[in-house]
């Protein structure tokens, strides 16, 4: 049985040793929790790197909400993210709906051209964040995204108000073979990206979700008992670790 992974947040290189030495098993990277998460800087990323040897998911977002925004702003990101995979960065996280409810393809095709993930490119691999959360079908959503380069997981909390709220919704996708363990799963029958869960994530979370055979984990402010304002505390990241190795799903 595998190890379930534990995601967490870092803003920085406190943030990112602390998290290592609690127990995390990869880092996201971002800045200003304020607007839930942005693209930190090229020399952010290139300290943390130099910090810590465990894997590092780069957010790729450049304002609060779930819109690419015009081109202008495409164009800015995408200049952002090719300074990032010149440096090293090669795991990311990125999401985007139209307003129609469902994914911004061709802002996510614009991202992937420039991170390496298309064809004839290395692989870069990524997180579809969770814009999953907010979008007008779940399950379109999905099917539009099924078969993109270098998509290995959805981050997703089964509501856009959190993972109290979309728990039952979680555990349903997963009763129906559409959360996908670390053997992947079904998406349209064919073997899919894993599904990780956070926003709003909570210890006594944890058994239910195990047991129906998730088996990867992504924490922020769980992870910060004085709040955003303070770090990362390895107390808890140990918390954490110990209370998902602790868990043994059913089956």
């Amino acid at each position: 049985m595998s190890r379930p992974l534990l995601e967490v947040i870092a803003l920085d290189v406190a943030d990112a040793v602390a998290a290592q030495a609690g127990g995390a098993d990869r880092l996201e990277l971002v800045t200003d929790m304020a607007a839930d998460g942005l693209t930190p800087s090229r020399e952010t990323f290139a300290a943390i790197r130099s910090a810590v040897d465990i894997p590092l998911r780069v957010m790729l977002r450049a304002s609060d909400g779930f819109a690419a925004g015009g081109a202008a702003a495409l164009d800015a990101l995408c200049a952002r993210a090719e300074k990032l995979r010149a440096e090293g960065a090669d795991e990311f996280v990125l999401g985007f709906l139209s307003s129609d409810g469902l994914a911004d393809l061709a802002a996510v095709g614009a991202l992937l051209d420039v991170i390496g993930a298309g064809p004839g490119l290395d692989e870069s691999r990524w997180t579809f964040h969770r814009a999953i959360d907010h979008a007008a079908d779940r399950d379109a959503l999905r099917r539009q995204l099924a078969g993109l380069p270098g998509l290995d997981t959805f981050l997703t909390a089964g509501s856009a108000t959190g993972v109290d709220d979309g728990l039952p919704v979680l555990l349903a996708e997963a009763a129906g073979g559409v959360a996908y363990g670390a053997a992947g799963g079904a998406v349209g029958g064919a073997a899919g990206p894993r599904i990780m869960v956070g926003g709003g994530l909570r210890l006594d979370h944890l058994p239910a979700l195990r047991a129906a055979g998730t088996d990867a984990f992504h924490i922020g402010g769980a992870a910060r008992p004085s709040g955003w304002g303070g770090p990362v505390d390895i107390a808890s990241v140990e918390e954490w670790r110990a209370a998902l190795d602790e868990v043994v799903p059913v089956g």
